[in-house]
């Protein structure tokens, strides 16, 4: 039998205070000794010897000395929460509110089941069933978020905290998860040696245990552990702890016994070993005498009386054992044994037992009649009737019992009767004062009598001062009952009989409307409902739930408002069906760049020119359709225009063919699956066929002209083949299966579908029913192919487990990246689980579980990639840096490519920061050869750069093909001859016509600089696409010169002849040595430029340049960020400001040019800016004296650095302190990691 309260935690704390002293002690003295540095084996301490494995040699030899017993894997264990611990004490939320939802959040959590029960004494008694495991984290969690907290500290030696952490923290956690405590460790760095534990008092009381018995184990001083039966532990202690204190303090020994809730039998001990053993032999001599001198005689006490006996915390236990020296021993709470057993000397035993009963019967249960319906009035609002009483008699404890007319009452006898009479008057004056009444009313009104956020129920409780309760909508009960004063109970009553007469009058009718409009009509945030409600006020208007997918919506009220609201929502609708026609437009995903337009300029004129909404698909979607939503008519419009943007983008050509109608259906197949296959295969080609009964027999094919007439085919074919002879078959197969049916680029169903002369379809990632294959074709051909098919879906439900041999070395490869080349596995061969040996263990064993097939094939792959991994080569590509950008393609798609292609990887190197200047002549400087680097090393010239070299890694083969193909993406320069008066308009406004060319031909086209005057243009770009670039080039030079033809030349200026130069529409040309400018281009033009020159030269003529002092240090202010402030003031005052260069002899002269007056206003304004500027300029420089000096500057004094005492170079054989640089005596752990880069050079 085990004792409960017989140690409380107030008496364990006080078993405790003579080691909290000595620990005091200890504190002071190392306190005292914290100036002298520490010894070199205190800073760094031996590892401990591997100590003899003593638990083997303690067990019992014999074969069956390993087996271990079974045991049950699933547990109960019953937790009680007493009153005062609890954390949610509210009665009327038993089962529900807070606590309810966290005991379903800790069944979630842990998968534990739990029980509750509410006790007499409003104790919480909880059953938690489940696994050991689940059953510990569950008790953790209830003390954690069910009990009320408490906290305590415990000191022990900061060298011991690494005991109780244990290795990787498991020793703590293990001890919170024993105790359910929360253990907090002070930091390494943190000079305290206290512990923290938070939790219940009992798990406090156990895990502060098991902390001293942690570190008396790891105690320098001697440590004994005495076997003592439990029941005489409390002779040991004393009453209130008091026995074993002295004995503390006499002997200066540590004694632990264990609290009464843990079942361990040993007192530790723990002190020097003299006053150790007096101890031990003082503890020896008690135990014996007791053990001699003690009887025992057991009493029956009711069960519910026990918590009496006990007292609070055990109080009243200690007080009997002090008044007559007998131990009394309770069974546990989860015990039914209402036997009290008492331990003591004979002569006393009978003085304990009057002692007992007197405190069992020191408290009476008492009940007073009361109707369960007033109950909630005698608690009174949030408690406060009830809480008078509790006040006045804390000892009385009050219990309510839903559906019972009784009120039980439990405490001291007279203060029980006390409150009974309290109550009893209170119960007589409500009944005599308090009335109530209950109404049936059809409970789908209910919602409308309470009203909007209650308004209407509200409003008549707080009238007639009643209290009025519907049953919730899950009850479907009719009954509602109203409680209050008589006359009040009676006009509620009233009321809310007329309200429901009324609502039984009212008219409901059901509108139907499409669910896609109710948002549109609700608005947004309700506004356009709020204006339809406020339009027809009477009408209550009820929208379906979104998720229900109803079209169903609910008008109510007054039938006249019901109908001319039905009306004006009817005409609403129709507006909305009328402008939300839809039209989808398939359009090649390439293309919709060019259907945006620049900053979206083209949909964006398109949609406001048709007046409609075109939605296009994310550009990371897979999808090409373009939906269009509006009128018809615009609908047609604006996919008339879509359709030509891309018609004039691309080679795309459009066929009609005609096909009967009536077979239109079977060829698009269920929800567009057949339809949707011949697209794929043939290039992804849109097949358009006509609206449903409209008759006509033309099906549209779009797309490149190669894959719309397969398609054609493809679709007549089988239209002749569903009018003679057409079957289908569905078969189903798991979704996982479906790749590997198919196989790797479609072999297998190929294969199938060659054999037989069946087409099969399978489902796309938009069908609801992924399991679904359909073969359609002749009957015998679906047939052979079904017979296929089962026996491949057959061979694949058969799932075996088969293992491989696999080198560790390659484990990695496999498992990185949180397991992709698996995923890819198991994607591609049927879901295939393929397992791995954990990291860290040795093993080369992987296992393989799936259909037989998959499986082999899996182990095939893996295979394939081990000889891939062990034939890997890493070889060097040469291509110069300049070259990278264009070899890697928009966002690195190339690169991207040639990997997938080739299965190799490719690392492009780093860009190198400051790339060397291109051969420029060495210029010398102070009479120094140019003719050495700044480093005064000479470079390799043959050797390649660095960043030049591209790193492939793979199979040789395909190592050696990736790098063919890398270099065959090297542009290639070639150069044209075009006649240098030509290359403005080659370029065109604003480089139009270069891009243009450019982007055609998919070349890069440099056009020499103006001052070159050179006629030839480079032409850079892959060596496929340079001869259609050369070629464009010529034929445009072609059209520019065959426009030479009726053009003129007015000259400014005598004495100068006429020629006809190759211009195309008006330009100028100026001599070098003459002052006449040569205008060419048809007359009109020529002379519009003749005169648009001479304004600009009169003006010129009248512009002035003024020199201006401007300090420059106000100068990087007045030009502000890029240059944004001094643009501004230029435009303001049109004028050319010009600021010196650095180096230049007057660092603060600025230069101001323009007309006369606007110069003086420049030079004013910027006058004013330096003046504002200088002013702040001048006080940051008088801040700077006062601040501090930067930290590089600071002179530090020479620190001591670490000292240690009795190091080993500090001994009489003069060694010599180690030396950190040197890597024999600090060895490296490893070498150094290298930076990881990415394939398209650094991050910026």
């Amino acid at each position: 039998m085990s004792s409960v309260a017989v140690l409380t935690q107030e008496s364990f704390a006080e078993h405790r205070s003579g080691l909290a002293q000595q620990q005091v002690k200890v504190t002071a003295l190392n306190s005292e000794e914290e100036n002298d540095p520490p010894t070199y084996k205190e800073a760094f301490p031996p590892l401990p010897e591997k100590a003899p494995c003593l638990e083997a040699a303690q067990e019992p030899a014999g074969p069956w000395s390993k087996i271990r017993p079974i045991k049950a894997s699933v547990i109960t264990q019953v937790f009680h929460v007493p009153l005062e611990e609890r954390k949610y004490k509210d009665m009327n939320q038993f089962g529900e509110g807070e606590q309810a939802k966290i005991c379903l959040d800790i069944m979630q959590k842990t998968g534990a089941h739990l029980e509750l029960s509410l006790a007499k004494d409003q104790g919480l008694s909880i059953m938690v069933s489940g696994k050991l495991e689940a059953v510990m984290k569950a008790r953790k969690e209830i003390v954690a978020r069910l009990q009320t907290q408490a906290s305590a500290t415990v000191a022990i030696p900061k060298e011991h905290h690494r005991f109780v952490i244990g290795k990787n923290g498991e020793k703590l956690q293990d001890l919170e998860l024993k105790t359910a405590t929360k253990i907090q460790i002070p930091r390494p760095d943190d000079p305290s040696n206290q512990i923290k534990i938070t939790g219940t008092k009992e798990g406090i009381e156990k895990a502060r245990h098991e902390i001293l018995l942690i570190s008396a184990e790891q105690d320098k001083r001697a440590v004994e552990r005495l076997d003592v039966e439990k029941v005489y532990h409390p002779f040991i202690a004393g009453p209130y702890n008091k026995l074993v204190s002295e004995l503390m303090q006499d002997t200066g020994t540590r004694i632990n016994i264990p609290p009464p809730s843990v079942n361990k039998t040993e007192i530790v001990f723990t002190g020097e070993k003299e006053q150790l053993a007096q101890a031990v032999a003082r503890v020896k001599k008690i135990y014996e005498e007791k053990k001699k001198k003690t009887t025992t005689i057991a009493v029956e006490v009711k069960k519910s009386q026990h918590k009496y006996v006990i007292g609070p915390k055990g109080n009243s236990l200690q007080e009997i054992l002090e008044k007559t020296g007998v131990s009394v021993e309770i069974p546990p709470t989860d015990s039914s044994s209402e036997t009290v057993i008492l331990r003591g000397e004979p002569e006393k035993l009978g003085q304990a037992l009057t002692e007992v009963y007197a405190k069992a019967n020191s408290f009476t249960v008492s009940s007073v009649s009361a109707p369960s319906w007033l109950h909630r009035f005698i608690i009174g609002k949030k408690g406060q009737n009830l809480a008078k009483i509790t006040q006045q008699m804390p000892k009385v404890h009050i219990e309510f019992t839903e559906g019972e007319d009784k009120i039980t009452l439990e405490g001291p006898t007279e203060d029980v009767n006390v409150a009974q009479e309290q109550i009893e008057v209170m119960v007589k004056d409500l009944i005599n004062r308090m009335d109530y009444a209950e109404i049936n009313v059809d409970h789908k009104f209910h919602r409308h009598l309470i009203g909007k956020n209650g308004a209407n129920i509200n409003r008549i409780k707080d009238l007639y001062k009643v209290s009025v309760r519907i049953p919730p909508d899950n009850e479907k009960s009719n009954l509602i009952r109203i409680e209050g004063d008589p006359q009040g109970v009676q006009q509620a009553k009233k009321e809310l009989l007329e309200l429901a007469s009324r609502m039984e009058n009212e008219r409901t009718k059901d509108l139907i409307i499409e669910q896609k409009f109710h948002r549109t009509i609700i608005g947004q945030k309700g506004e356009r409902i709020r204006e339809i409600r406020e339009k027809f006020p009477e009408v209550i208007i009820n929208f379906p739930d979104p998720a229900h997918k109803s079209d169903i919506v609910q008008l109510r009220g007054p039938k006249n408002e019901v109908e001319k609201c039905t009306k004006y929502m009817q005409k609403m609708v129709a507006d909305l069906v009328e402008n939300s026609f839809s039209i989808s437009v398939p359009i090649f995903k390439q293309f919709h760049k060019n259907i945006i337009g620049k900053g979206g300029a083209n949909i964006k004129k398109i949609r406001e020119e048709s007046n409609t909404k075109i939605d296009l698909p994310a550009e990371n979607s897979n999808s090409e359709t373009i939906v269009i939503t509006g009128k018809r008519a615009n609908c047609e419009a604006a996919r008339h225009r879509i359709l030509a943007i891309q018609k004039e983008l691309a080679n795309i050509t459009e066929v009609e063919v005609s096909i009967p109608s009536k077979l239109h259906n079977s060829l698009i197949g269920a929800k567009g699956r057949f339809i949707r296959s011949i697209m794929e295969e043939c290039g992804g080609v849109h097949i358009h066929f006509p609206t449903e009964g409209s008759g006509s027999d033309t099906v549209t094919i779009r797309g490149p002209a190669q894959d719309v007439e397969k398609a054609k085919k493809q679709l007549l074919h089988l239209a002749e083949e569903k009018q003679t002879k057409s079957y289908t078959v569905d078969l189903r197969a798991k979704p996982e299966y479906h790749k590997f049916l198919i196989g790797k680029g479609g072999g297998n169903i190929r294969k199938v579908r060659d054999n037989t002369g069946a087409r099969i379809i399978f489902p796309t990632s938009e069908d609801k029913d992924q399991e679904l294959i359909t073969i359609m074709g002749t009957e015998e051909a679906v047939k052979e192919a079904q017979k296929e098919l089962e026996a491949l879906i057959k061979n694949l439900d058969n799932v075996v487990e088969d293992s491989m041999v696999v080198d560790p070395k390659h484990h990695r490869h496999f498992v990185i990246r949180r397991g992709q080349v698996l995923r890819e596995i198991a994607d591609e061969y049927g879901g295939v689980m393929v397992s791995f040996p954990r990291s860290g263990t040795q093993s080369d064993k992987v296992t393989l579980k799936g259909a037989k097939d998959c499986v082999e094939a899996a182990k095939k792959r893996i295979q394939e990639i081990i000889e891939d991994l062990e034939a890997q080569v890493t070889i060097e590509c040469t291509i110069p840096q300049k070259f990278h950008r264009s070899i890697m393609g928009p966002k690195g798609s190339r690169i991207q490519q040639i990997t997938r292609d080739y299965g190799v990887q490719i690392k492009f190197p780093d860009r190198e920061e400051n790339p060397a200047p291109v051969a420029e002549p060495a210029v010398q400087e102070n009479g120094e050869e140019g003719g050495e680097g700044k480093d005064g090393k000479d470079g390799d010239p043959s050797s390649p750069k660095k960043c030049d070299i591209i790193i492939i890694s793979g199979r040789r083969e395909k190592c050696e093909a990736a790098k063919e193909a890398l270099q065959a993406l090297v542009p290639v320069t070639i150069e044209v001859e075009v006649p240098f008066d030509l290359h403005r308009y080659i370029i065109g406004q604003k480089g139009s016509g270069i891009r243009k060319m450019m982007d055609e031909f998919e070349v890069n086209i440099q056009v020499p600089a103006p001052e070159l005057q050179s006629d030839v243009i480079t032409i850079t770009g892959l060596a496929t696409n340079l001869d259609r670039a050369k070629t464009g080039l010529l034929e445009r030079v072609k059209e520019l010169q065959a426009e030479q033809e009726d053009r003129v030349r007015p000259v400014l200026g005598s004495d100068f002849p006429v020629l006809l130069l190759t211009w195309l529409l008006t330009c100028f040309h100026v001599p070098q040595a003459q002052d006449q400018i040569t205008i060419t281009g048809y007359e009109k033009n020529a002379e519009a430029a003749r005169d648009a020159i001479m304004k600009i030269v009169g003006e010129l003529e009248q512009m002035v340049s003024e020199d201006v002092t401007l300090d420059h240090r106000v100068h990087a202010r007045i030009i502000g960020a890029r240059g944004k402030a001094i643009r501004k003031i230029m435009d303001e005052f049109k004028v050319d400001i010009r600021f010196p260069q650095s180096g230049a002899p007057d660092p603060n002269c600025v230069t101001v040019t323009g007309l006369p007056e606007n110069v003086e206003e420049a030079i004013d304004h910027i006058l004013n800016l330096e003046e504002e500027y200088l002013a702040d300029v001048v006080d940051n420089e008088a801040m700077q004296v006062y601040m501090k000096p930067s930290s590089h500057e600071e002179s530090k004094a020479p620190s001591k650095g670490f000292v240690v005492r009795d190091a080993p170079w500090a001994t009489v054989n003069n060694e010599k302190a180690p030396d950190m640089s040197s890597s024999e005596d600090f060895p490296s752990f490893g070498a150094q990691v290298a930076p990881k880069t990415l394939p398209w050079g650094p991050k910026r």
